[in-house]
Protein backbone atom coordinates (compact mmCIF):
# COMPACT_ATOMS: atom_id res chain seq x y z
CA UNK A 1 0.00 0.00 0.00
CA UNK A 2 1.19 2.97 -0.57
CA UNK A 3 1.62 5.64 2.36
CA UNK A 4 -0.22 9.14 1.61
CA UNK A 5 -2.53 11.30 3.77
CA UNK A 6 -4.91 11.82 0.82
CA UNK A 7 -8.37 10.38 1.42
CA UNK A 8 -10.41 9.70 -1.40
CA UNK A 9 -13.01 12.74 -2.40
CA UNK A 10 -11.45 14.74 0.23
CA UNK A 11 -11.48 17.55 -2.18
CA UNK A 12 -15.23 16.88 -3.01
CA UNK A 13 -17.68 19.46 -2.82
CA UNK A 14 -20.49 17.51 -1.03
CA UNK A 15 -23.95 19.19 -0.99
CA UNK A 16 -27.47 18.97 -1.68
CA UNK A 17 -28.84 20.91 -4.60
CA UNK A 18 -32.71 21.07 -5.72
CA UNK A 19 -33.80 17.72 -4.07
CA UNK A 20 -30.35 16.23 -5.64
CA UNK A 21 -27.06 14.74 -4.10
CA UNK A 22 -24.33 15.95 -5.48
CA UNK A 23 -20.31 14.74 -4.48
CA UNK A 24 -17.68 15.74 -6.84
CA UNK A 25 -14.52 17.06 -7.70
CA UNK A 26 -15.08 21.12 -8.17
CA UNK A 27 -12.11 21.17 -10.67
CA UNK A 28 -12.00 18.54 -12.55
CA UNK A 29 -15.74 17.96 -13.12
CA UNK A 30 -16.35 21.65 -13.71
CA UNK A 31 -14.03 22.45 -16.07
CA UNK A 32 -14.68 18.97 -18.25
CA UNK A 33 -18.39 19.92 -18.12
CA UNK A 34 -17.64 23.78 -18.77
CA UNK A 35 -15.84 22.59 -21.72
CA UNK A 36 -17.43 20.02 -23.23
CA UNK A 37 -20.59 22.11 -23.20
CA UNK A 38 -19.15 24.70 -24.65
CA UNK A 39 -17.88 22.81 -27.55
CA UNK A 40 -21.16 21.04 -27.81
CA UNK A 41 -22.63 24.63 -28.55
CA UNK A 42 -19.88 26.14 -31.21
CA UNK A 43 -20.36 22.80 -32.66
CA UNK A 44 -24.26 22.67 -33.51
CA UNK A 45 -24.18 27.29 -33.21
CA UNK A 46 -22.08 27.11 -36.60
CA UNK A 47 -22.07 24.30 -38.40
CA UNK A 48 -21.11 25.09 -41.58
CA UNK A 49 -17.81 26.86 -40.07
CA UNK A 50 -16.97 23.75 -38.23
CA UNK A 51 -17.16 21.26 -40.68
CA UNK A 52 -13.84 21.87 -43.08
CA UNK A 53 -12.05 22.39 -39.99
CA UNK A 54 -12.60 19.16 -38.56
CA UNK A 55 -11.41 17.90 -42.14
CA UNK A 56 -8.17 19.74 -41.86
CA UNK A 57 -7.14 19.10 -38.43
CA UNK A 58 -7.92 15.22 -39.39
CA UNK A 59 -5.85 15.74 -42.80
CA UNK A 60 -2.83 17.19 -40.58
CA UNK A 61 -2.82 14.61 -37.78
CA UNK A 62 -3.18 11.88 -39.40
CA UNK A 63 -0.82 12.93 -41.72
CA UNK A 64 1.87 13.91 -39.42
CA UNK A 65 1.45 11.62 -36.51
CA UNK A 66 0.71 8.34 -37.78
CA UNK A 67 4.15 6.92 -36.98
CA UNK A 68 3.33 7.92 -33.09
CA UNK A 69 0.10 6.11 -32.69
CA UNK A 70 1.45 2.83 -34.77
CA UNK A 71 4.73 3.39 -32.32
CA UNK A 72 3.00 3.72 -28.95
CA UNK A 73 0.52 1.07 -29.96
CA UNK A 74 3.27 -1.72 -30.39
CA UNK A 75 4.97 -0.58 -26.98
CA UNK A 76 1.59 -1.07 -24.87
CA UNK A 77 1.55 -4.83 -26.89
CA UNK A 78 4.93 -5.43 -26.33
CA UNK A 79 4.66 -4.90 -22.47
CA UNK A 80 1.20 -6.62 -21.89
CA UNK A 81 2.72 -9.63 -23.75
CA UNK A 82 6.05 -9.65 -21.96
CA UNK A 83 3.98 -9.39 -18.52
CA UNK A 84 2.66 -12.76 -18.96
CA UNK A 85 5.75 -14.02 -19.12
CA UNK A 86 7.59 -13.20 -16.45
CA UNK A 87 7.25 -13.62 -12.49
CA UNK A 88 5.11 -10.51 -12.06
CA UNK A 89 2.43 -12.63 -13.52
CA UNK A 90 2.18 -14.09 -10.10
CA UNK A 91 1.10 -10.42 -8.69
CA UNK A 92 -3.15 -10.86 -7.64
CA UNK A 93 -5.26 -7.98 -8.32
CA UNK A 94 -6.22 -6.79 -4.97
CA UNK A 95 -3.86 -8.40 -3.15
CA UNK A 96 -2.61 -12.07 -2.45
CA UNK A 97 -5.65 -13.31 -0.71
CA UNK A 98 -8.30 -11.44 -2.73
CA UNK A 99 -11.26 -13.41 -4.81
CA UNK A 100 -13.01 -12.91 -7.70
CA UNK A 101 -15.74 -10.72 -7.82
CA UNK A 102 -17.84 -12.28 -10.64
CA UNK A 103 -17.82 -16.01 -12.42
CA UNK A 104 -16.10 -16.22 -15.97
CA UNK A 105 -19.08 -16.02 -18.11
CA UNK A 106 -20.11 -12.76 -16.76
CA UNK A 107 -15.86 -11.61 -16.55
CA UNK A 108 -15.64 -12.52 -20.19
CA UNK A 109 -19.36 -11.21 -20.87
CA UNK A 110 -18.62 -7.63 -19.65
CA UNK A 111 -15.00 -7.67 -21.21
CA UNK A 112 -16.59 -8.16 -24.65
CA UNK A 113 -19.45 -6.28 -24.38
CA UNK A 114 -17.51 -2.76 -23.19
CA UNK A 115 -14.76 -3.21 -25.54
CA UNK A 116 -15.67 -3.53 -29.01
CA UNK A 117 -19.63 -3.79 -29.57
CA UNK A 118 -20.59 -1.19 -31.69
CA UNK A 119 -17.69 -1.43 -33.59
CA UNK A 120 -17.76 -5.29 -34.68
CA UNK A 121 -21.22 -4.41 -35.86
CA UNK A 122 -20.36 -1.65 -37.77
CA UNK A 123 -17.28 -2.82 -39.24
CA UNK A 124 -17.51 -6.88 -39.33
CA UNK A 125 -18.82 -7.05 -42.84
CA UNK A 126 -17.79 -3.31 -44.37
CA UNK A 127 -13.82 -3.89 -43.46
CA UNK A 128 -12.85 -7.11 -45.06
CA UNK A 129 -15.14 -6.66 -47.68
CA UNK A 130 -13.40 -2.47 -48.47
CA UNK A 131 -9.64 -4.30 -47.58
CA UNK A 132 -10.70 -6.98 -50.14
CA UNK A 133 -11.50 -4.54 -52.99
CA UNK A 134 -8.43 -1.98 -52.47
CA UNK A 135 -6.42 -5.35 -52.20
CA UNK A 136 -7.45 -6.82 -55.34
CA UNK A 137 -7.61 -4.02 -57.31
CA UNK A 138 -4.08 -3.22 -56.88
CA UNK A 139 -2.36 -0.01 -56.30
CA UNK A 140 -2.10 3.13 -57.97
CA UNK A 141 0.04 6.29 -58.35
CA UNK A 142 -0.20 10.06 -59.05
CA UNK A 143 3.01 12.67 -58.48
CA UNK A 144 5.19 10.15 -57.50
CA UNK A 145 2.85 9.05 -54.62
CA UNK A 146 0.33 5.80 -53.57
CA UNK A 147 -3.33 7.44 -54.21
CA UNK A 148 -4.87 3.66 -53.41
CA UNK A 149 -6.34 2.51 -50.24
CA UNK A 150 -4.85 -1.05 -50.24
CA UNK A 151 -2.89 -2.34 -47.39
CA UNK A 152 0.65 -3.14 -47.42
CA UNK A 153 1.80 -3.90 -51.43
CA UNK A 154 -1.90 -4.76 -52.41
CA UNK A 155 -2.40 -7.93 -54.06
CA UNK A 156 -3.66 -6.94 -57.56
CA UNK A 157 -5.77 -9.41 -59.55
CA UNK A 158 -5.03 -12.34 -56.93
CA UNK A 159 -8.07 -12.99 -55.18
CA UNK A 160 -6.68 -15.41 -53.03
CA UNK A 161 -3.81 -12.98 -52.09
CA UNK A 162 -6.95 -10.28 -51.72
CA UNK A 163 -8.55 -12.43 -48.87
CA UNK A 164 -5.82 -12.88 -47.09
CA UNK A 165 -4.18 -9.71 -46.80
CA UNK A 166 -8.10 -8.06 -46.51
CA UNK A 167 -8.49 -10.18 -43.08
CA UNK A 168 -4.68 -9.75 -41.94
CA UNK A 169 -5.26 -6.32 -42.16
CA UNK A 170 -8.65 -6.31 -40.17
CA UNK A 171 -7.66 -8.70 -37.39
CA UNK A 172 -4.50 -6.25 -37.51
CA UNK A 173 -7.55 -3.46 -36.00
CA UNK A 174 -9.31 -5.51 -34.01
CA UNK A 175 -6.79 -8.26 -32.49
CA UNK A 176 -3.49 -8.22 -29.90
CA UNK A 177 -3.06 -4.32 -30.43
CA UNK A 178 -6.55 -2.54 -29.07
CA UNK A 179 -6.69 -5.08 -26.46
CA UNK A 180 -3.13 -4.43 -25.51
CA UNK A 181 -4.46 -0.81 -25.34
CA UNK A 182 -6.94 -1.70 -23.00
CA UNK A 183 -5.11 -4.47 -20.34
CA UNK A 184 -2.11 -1.75 -19.54
CA UNK A 185 -4.56 0.89 -18.78
CA UNK A 186 -6.93 -1.79 -17.02
CA UNK A 187 -3.80 -3.40 -15.21
CA UNK A 188 -2.41 0.21 -14.04
CA UNK A 189 -5.55 0.91 -12.97
CA UNK A 190 -6.32 -1.84 -10.95
CA UNK A 191 -2.62 -2.19 -9.04
CA UNK A 192 -2.75 1.53 -8.39
CA UNK A 193 -6.25 1.33 -6.18
CA UNK A 194 -7.01 -2.33 -5.05
CA UNK A 195 -3.38 -2.70 -4.30
CA UNK A 196 -2.02 0.34 -3.40
CA UNK A 197 -4.91 1.97 -2.60
CA UNK A 198 -5.57 5.05 -4.23
CA UNK A 199 -8.28 6.37 -5.74
CA UNK A 200 -9.73 4.78 -8.98
CA UNK A 201 -8.65 7.59 -11.23
CA UNK A 202 -6.26 8.05 -14.08
CA UNK A 203 -4.18 10.51 -11.80
CA UNK A 204 -3.61 7.35 -9.54
CA UNK A 205 -1.07 5.74 -11.58
CA UNK A 206 1.03 8.68 -11.93
CA UNK A 207 1.96 8.12 -8.41
CA UNK A 208 5.55 6.73 -9.35
CA UNK A 209 6.18 9.75 -11.64
CA UNK A 210 4.90 12.66 -10.07
CA UNK A 211 4.59 11.31 -5.88
CA UNK A 212 1.95 13.68 -3.68
CA UNK A 213 1.61 16.34 -7.26
CA UNK A 214 -1.09 13.39 -8.18
CA UNK A 215 -3.23 15.43 -5.99
CA UNK A 216 -2.80 18.80 -7.52
CA UNK A 217 -3.15 20.19 -11.02
CA UNK A 218 -0.78 17.37 -12.75
CA UNK A 219 -3.17 15.15 -11.06
CA UNK A 220 -6.46 17.13 -12.55
CA UNK A 221 -4.89 17.52 -15.70
CA UNK A 222 -4.40 14.27 -16.45
CA UNK A 223 -7.85 13.15 -15.08
CA UNK A 224 -9.52 16.09 -17.50
CA UNK A 225 -7.81 14.56 -20.36
CA UNK A 226 -9.31 11.19 -19.15
CA UNK A 227 -12.54 13.04 -19.22
CA UNK A 228 -12.17 14.13 -22.99
CA UNK A 229 -10.75 11.36 -24.13
CA UNK A 230 -13.49 9.21 -22.92
CA UNK A 231 -16.39 11.48 -23.95
CA UNK A 232 -15.41 11.35 -27.43
CA UNK A 233 -14.57 8.08 -27.92
CA UNK A 234 -17.40 7.02 -26.34
CA UNK A 235 -19.83 9.79 -28.73
CA UNK A 236 -17.94 8.83 -31.87
CA UNK A 237 -19.34 5.05 -31.45
CA UNK A 238 -22.72 6.15 -30.79
CA UNK A 239 -22.74 7.59 -33.80
CA UNK A 240 -21.70 4.88 -35.79
CA UNK A 241 -24.40 3.26 -34.02
CA UNK A 242 -26.85 5.94 -34.41
CA UNK A 243 -25.99 5.71 -38.34
CA UNK A 244 -25.87 1.78 -38.76
CA UNK A 245 -29.36 1.14 -36.85
CA UNK A 246 -31.15 4.22 -38.58
CA UNK A 247 -29.45 2.13 -41.81
CA UNK A 248 -31.20 -1.21 -40.45
CA UNK A 249 -34.15 0.27 -40.20
CA UNK A 250 -34.91 2.03 -43.06
CA UNK A 251 -33.61 -1.47 -44.70
CA UNK A 252 -36.67 -3.09 -42.77
CA UNK A 253 -39.16 -0.69 -42.11
CA UNK A 254 -38.74 1.91 -44.91
CA UNK A 255 -38.00 4.80 -42.03
CA UNK A 256 -36.06 7.50 -43.53
CA UNK A 257 -32.40 6.99 -43.04
CA UNK A 258 -31.37 10.61 -42.22
CA UNK A 259 -29.99 13.18 -38.94
CA UNK A 260 -33.71 13.30 -38.12
CA UNK A 261 -33.53 9.90 -37.16
CA UNK A 262 -30.06 9.19 -36.03
CA UNK A 263 -31.22 12.02 -33.33
CA UNK A 264 -33.83 10.39 -32.27
CA UNK A 265 -32.62 7.30 -31.65
CA UNK A 266 -29.53 8.47 -29.78
CA UNK A 267 -32.03 10.47 -28.09
CA UNK A 268 -34.45 7.26 -27.21
CA UNK A 269 -31.62 4.95 -26.38
CA UNK A 270 -29.47 7.39 -24.39
CA UNK A 271 -33.11 7.46 -22.03
CA UNK A 272 -32.47 3.72 -21.71
CA UNK A 273 -29.02 3.66 -20.80
CA UNK A 274 -30.01 6.13 -18.33
CA UNK A 275 -31.97 3.35 -16.63
CA UNK A 276 -29.34 1.10 -16.66
CA UNK A 277 -27.02 3.59 -15.37
CA UNK A 278 -28.93 3.86 -12.30
CA UNK A 279 -29.33 -0.07 -11.80
CA UNK A 280 -25.58 0.16 -11.44
CA UNK A 281 -23.05 -2.59 -12.42
CA UNK A 282 -24.37 -5.75 -10.68
CA UNK A 283 -27.93 -5.51 -12.04
CA UNK A 284 -27.32 -2.94 -15.16
CA UNK A 285 -24.34 -3.33 -16.67
CA UNK A 286 -24.37 -7.24 -15.85
CA UNK A 287 -27.08 -8.63 -17.36
CA UNK A 288 -27.22 -6.19 -20.75
CA UNK A 289 -23.77 -7.34 -21.45
CA UNK A 290 -24.44 -11.33 -20.76
CA UNK A 291 -28.25 -10.65 -22.64
CA UNK A 292 -25.87 -8.61 -25.54
CA UNK A 293 -23.25 -11.78 -25.73
CA UNK A 294 -26.08 -14.06 -26.08
CA UNK A 295 -27.97 -12.44 -29.12
CA UNK A 296 -24.49 -11.57 -30.59
CA UNK A 297 -23.42 -15.69 -30.39
CA UNK A 298 -26.69 -16.63 -31.71
CA UNK A 299 -26.41 -14.34 -34.82
CA UNK A 300 -22.91 -15.45 -35.29
CA UNK A 301 -23.78 -19.10 -35.03
CA UNK A 302 -26.32 -18.46 -37.38
CA UNK A 303 -24.34 -16.44 -39.84
CA UNK A 304 -21.49 -19.67 -40.12
CA UNK A 305 -24.44 -22.69 -39.99
CA UNK A 306 -26.29 -20.94 -43.68
CA UNK A 307 -22.94 -19.20 -44.66
CA UNK A 308 -20.15 -20.85 -46.69
CA UNK A 309 -19.42 -22.99 -43.31
CA UNK A 310 -16.56 -24.70 -44.58
CA UNK A 311 -14.89 -21.68 -45.27
CA UNK A 312 -15.30 -19.64 -42.43
CA UNK A 313 -14.19 -23.09 -40.64
CA UNK A 314 -11.07 -23.17 -42.57
CA UNK A 315 -10.83 -19.53 -43.02
CA UNK A 316 -10.52 -19.17 -38.97
CA UNK A 317 -7.45 -20.43 -39.15
CA UNK A 318 -6.09 -19.48 -42.34
CA UNK A 319 -6.58 -15.49 -41.23
CA UNK A 320 -4.75 -16.40 -38.07
CA UNK A 321 -1.89 -17.67 -39.75
CA UNK A 322 -2.61 -14.22 -42.50
CA UNK A 323 -2.54 -11.81 -39.38
CA UNK A 324 0.78 -13.58 -38.08
CA UNK A 325 2.33 -13.50 -41.38
CA UNK A 326 1.47 -9.86 -41.99
CA UNK A 327 1.67 -8.15 -38.46
CA UNK A 328 5.08 -6.90 -38.22
CA UNK A 329 4.57 -5.32 -41.79
CA UNK A 330 1.72 -3.97 -40.84
CA UNK A 331 2.57 -2.71 -37.14
CA UNK A 332 5.57 -1.03 -39.01
CA UNK A 333 5.57 2.38 -37.79
CA UNK A 334 7.79 4.12 -40.38
CA UNK A 335 8.55 3.99 -44.23
CA UNK A 336 5.04 3.03 -45.07
CA UNK A 337 4.22 2.71 -48.86
CA UNK A 338 0.30 2.86 -47.70
CA UNK A 339 -0.22 6.11 -46.47
CA UNK A 340 -4.20 5.85 -47.05
CA UNK A 341 -4.27 2.72 -45.27
CA UNK A 342 -2.01 3.41 -42.56
CA UNK A 343 -3.00 7.34 -41.82
CA UNK A 344 -6.96 6.93 -42.92
CA UNK A 345 -7.81 3.54 -40.83
CA UNK A 346 -4.78 2.53 -38.45
CA UNK A 347 -4.12 6.03 -37.00
CA UNK A 348 -7.86 6.57 -36.71
CA UNK A 349 -8.09 3.35 -34.93
CA UNK A 350 -5.36 3.65 -32.18
CA UNK A 351 -6.55 7.24 -31.57
CA UNK A 352 -10.19 5.39 -31.52
CA UNK A 353 -9.01 2.48 -28.81
CA UNK A 354 -6.80 5.35 -27.02
CA UNK A 355 -9.23 7.44 -26.24
CA UNK A 356 -11.78 4.42 -25.34
CA UNK A 357 -8.79 3.10 -22.52
CA UNK A 358 -9.75 5.30 -19.81
CA UNK A 359 -13.36 4.27 -20.27
CA UNK A 360 -13.06 0.52 -21.41
CA UNK A 361 -9.82 0.21 -18.83
CA UNK A 362 -11.46 1.37 -15.91
CA UNK A 363 -14.62 -0.75 -16.78
CA UNK A 364 -11.88 -3.94 -16.38
CA UNK A 365 -10.49 -2.82 -13.44
CA UNK A 366 -13.58 -2.63 -11.58
CA UNK A 367 -14.77 -6.23 -12.43
CA UNK A 368 -10.95 -7.57 -12.64
CA UNK A 369 -10.41 -7.88 -8.85
CA UNK A 370 -9.33 -11.26 -7.61
CA UNK A 371 -7.51 -12.18 -10.95
CA UNK A 372 -3.72 -12.88 -11.33
CA UNK A 373 -1.72 -10.43 -13.39
CA UNK A 374 -1.29 -13.25 -15.75
CA UNK A 375 -4.57 -14.89 -15.82
CA UNK A 376 -5.83 -11.16 -16.41
CA UNK A 377 -3.67 -10.20 -19.48
CA UNK A 378 -4.50 -13.92 -21.02
CA UNK A 379 -7.82 -13.09 -20.83
CA UNK A 380 -7.92 -9.75 -21.80
CA UNK A 381 -5.56 -10.30 -24.52
CA UNK A 382 -6.32 -13.50 -25.99
CA UNK A 383 -10.32 -14.11 -25.69
CA UNK A 384 -11.57 -10.69 -27.36
CA UNK A 385 -8.79 -11.25 -29.80
CA UNK A 386 -9.89 -14.60 -30.79
CA UNK A 387 -13.62 -13.44 -30.86
CA UNK A 388 -13.03 -10.73 -33.25
CA UNK A 389 -11.02 -13.46 -35.27
CA UNK A 390 -14.33 -15.21 -35.62
CA UNK A 391 -16.75 -12.35 -36.29
CA UNK A 392 -14.46 -11.15 -39.06
CA UNK A 393 -13.76 -14.11 -40.63
CA UNK A 394 -17.88 -15.02 -40.35
CA UNK A 395 -19.31 -11.91 -41.40
CA UNK A 396 -16.58 -10.78 -43.73
CA UNK A 397 -15.88 -13.82 -45.25
CA UNK A 398 -19.29 -14.61 -46.09
CA UNK A 399 -20.09 -10.84 -47.74
CA UNK A 400 -16.56 -11.89 -49.31
CA UNK A 401 -17.93 -15.19 -50.94
CA UNK A 402 -21.45 -13.72 -51.68
CA UNK A 403 -19.24 -11.33 -54.29
CA UNK A 404 -17.02 -14.01 -55.81
CA UNK A 405 -18.75 -17.49 -55.67
CA UNK A 406 -22.53 -15.39 -56.16
CA UNK A 407 -21.15 -12.69 -58.09
CA UNK A 408 -23.40 -10.52 -55.93
CA UNK A 409 -22.36 -7.10 -56.06
CA UNK A 410 -25.14 -5.91 -54.04
CA UNK A 411 -23.30 -5.82 -50.60
CA UNK A 412 -19.91 -4.48 -52.01
CA UNK A 413 -21.85 -0.95 -53.31
CA UNK A 414 -24.06 -0.45 -50.72
CA UNK A 415 -22.98 2.07 -47.90
CA UNK A 416 -21.07 1.13 -45.47
CA UNK A 417 -23.67 1.52 -42.63
CA UNK A 418 -25.77 -1.15 -44.92
CA UNK A 419 -23.72 -3.43 -45.75
CA UNK A 420 -24.24 -5.63 -42.82
CA UNK A 421 -28.05 -5.79 -43.69
CA UNK A 422 -27.48 -6.29 -47.70
CA UNK A 423 -24.75 -9.19 -46.44
CA UNK A 424 -28.02 -10.41 -44.25
CA UNK A 425 -30.51 -10.12 -46.72
CA UNK A 426 -28.54 -12.69 -48.90
CA UNK A 427 -29.15 -15.53 -46.59
CA UNK A 428 -32.62 -17.48 -44.48
CA UNK A 429 -34.92 -15.30 -42.43
CA UNK A 430 -33.29 -12.00 -43.44
CA UNK A 431 -36.03 -9.95 -41.35
CA UNK A 432 -34.87 -11.52 -38.21
CA UNK A 433 -31.48 -11.54 -38.58
CA UNK A 434 -31.28 -8.08 -39.80
CA UNK A 435 -34.17 -6.99 -36.67
CA UNK A 436 -31.49 -8.78 -34.16
CA UNK A 437 -28.58 -6.93 -35.87
CA UNK A 438 -30.63 -3.62 -35.21
CA UNK A 439 -31.15 -4.59 -31.73
CA UNK A 440 -27.51 -5.64 -31.23
CA UNK A 441 -26.50 -2.04 -32.12
CA UNK A 442 -28.52 -0.99 -30.07
CA UNK A 443 -27.92 -2.41 -26.93
CA UNK A 444 -24.17 -2.58 -27.66
CA UNK A 445 -24.90 1.18 -27.15
CA UNK A 446 -27.07 0.90 -24.30
CA UNK A 447 -23.80 -0.92 -22.64
CA UNK A 448 -21.28 1.60 -23.95
CA UNK A 449 -23.08 4.10 -22.60
CA UNK A 450 -23.67 3.16 -19.06
CA UNK A 451 -20.76 2.02 -18.92
CA UNK A 452 -19.08 5.30 -20.02
CA UNK A 453 -21.29 7.26 -17.22
CA UNK A 454 -20.13 5.03 -14.48
CA UNK A 455 -16.58 5.57 -15.42
CA UNK A 456 -16.35 9.27 -16.28
CA UNK A 457 -18.37 9.51 -12.69
CA UNK A 458 -15.60 7.93 -10.67
CA UNK A 459 -13.13 10.28 -12.19
CA UNK A 460 -15.16 13.60 -11.81
CA UNK A 461 -16.21 12.19 -8.46
CA UNK A 462 -12.36 12.32 -7.14
CA UNK A 463 -12.23 8.40 -7.51
CA UNK A 464 -15.25 7.66 -5.92
CA UNK A 465 -17.36 4.22 -7.29
CA UNK A 466 -20.75 5.05 -5.22
CA UNK A 467 -21.20 9.22 -6.53
CA UNK A 468 -24.77 9.56 -6.60
CA UNK A 469 -26.84 8.66 -9.24
CA UNK A 470 -28.15 11.70 -10.54
CA UNK A 471 -23.96 12.77 -11.78
CA UNK A 472 -23.78 9.59 -14.19
CA UNK A 473 -26.92 10.47 -15.77
CA UNK A 474 -25.33 13.93 -15.89
CA UNK A 475 -22.70 12.18 -18.05
CA UNK A 476 -25.37 9.64 -19.56
CA UNK A 477 -27.00 12.78 -21.22
CA UNK A 478 -23.87 14.20 -22.31
CA UNK A 479 -22.64 11.74 -24.33
CA UNK A 480 -25.62 11.31 -26.17
CA UNK A 481 -25.55 15.34 -26.88
CA UNK A 482 -21.74 14.96 -28.41
CA UNK A 483 -22.88 12.35 -30.17
CA UNK A 484 -25.91 14.56 -31.88
CA UNK A 485 -23.31 17.48 -31.89
CA UNK A 486 -21.06 15.77 -33.94
CA UNK A 487 -23.18 13.93 -36.45
CA UNK A 488 -24.81 17.58 -37.21
CA UNK A 489 -21.41 19.46 -37.33
CA UNK A 490 -20.00 17.57 -40.22
CA UNK A 491 -21.06 13.42 -39.49
CA UNK A 492 -18.32 10.78 -39.73
CA UNK A 493 -15.38 13.01 -40.35
CA UNK A 494 -16.33 15.53 -37.30
CA UNK A 495 -16.36 12.05 -35.11
CA UNK A 496 -13.19 10.78 -36.38
CA UNK A 497 -11.59 13.99 -35.97
CA UNK A 498 -12.79 14.17 -32.24
CA UNK A 499 -10.99 10.98 -31.57
CA UNK A 500 -7.75 11.76 -33.28
CA UNK A 501 -7.39 15.12 -31.75
CA UNK A 502 -8.51 13.73 -28.02
CA UNK A 503 -5.97 10.55 -28.65
CA UNK A 504 -3.53 12.07 -29.42
CA UNK A 505 -2.60 13.81 -25.98
CA UNK A 506 -3.46 10.85 -24.54
CA UNK A 507 -1.21 8.67 -25.86
CA UNK A 508 1.30 10.16 -23.91
CA UNK A 509 -0.40 9.78 -20.49
CA UNK A 510 -0.16 5.94 -21.56
CA UNK A 511 2.93 5.93 -22.25
CA UNK A 512 4.17 7.05 -19.23
CA UNK A 513 1.47 5.04 -17.79
CA UNK A 514 3.99 1.94 -18.93
CA UNK A 515 6.58 2.85 -16.75
CA UNK A 516 4.30 3.17 -13.63
CA UNK A 517 3.00 -0.14 -14.12
CA UNK A 518 6.38 -1.52 -14.29
CA UNK A 519 7.34 0.25 -10.45
CA UNK A 520 4.47 -0.55 -9.43
CA UNK A 521 4.22 -4.45 -10.14
CA UNK A 522 8.13 -4.44 -8.74
CA UNK A 523 7.22 -3.10 -5.57
CA UNK A 524 4.19 -6.21 -5.13
CA UNK A 525 5.05 -9.58 -3.26
CA UNK A 526 4.58 -11.89 -5.90
CA UNK A 527 3.33 -15.50 -3.67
Amino acid sequence: MIDTDYVIGQDNVTTRRFGLDVDLHGKVFSISALTILFFVFITLALQDQVEPIFDAVFAFLTGNMSWFFLLAANVFVILAVGLIFTPLGKIRIGGAHATPDFSYTGWFAMLFAAGMGIGLMFYGVSEPLTHFGTALGGTSMENGARTDWAPLAAAAGDTDGAISLAMAATIFHWGLHPWGIYAVVALALALFSFNKGLPLTMRSIFYPILGERIWGWPGHVIDILAVFATLFGLATSLGLGASQASAGLGFLFDIPNNNVTMVLLIIGISAVALLSVMAGVDKGVQRLSQLNMVLAFLLLAFVIAVGPTLAIATGFFENLSAYLVHLPALSMPFGREDANFSQGWTAFYWAWWISWSPFVGMFIARVSRGRSVREFLIAVLLVPSLVSVLWMTAFGGTAIDQVITDNFQGVKDAALELQLFTMLGQLPLTSITSFVGIILVMVFFITSSDSGSLVIDSITAGGKVDAPKPQRMFWAIIEGVIAIALLLGGGLAALQTAVITTGLPFTLVLLAACYAIIKGLLSEPRG
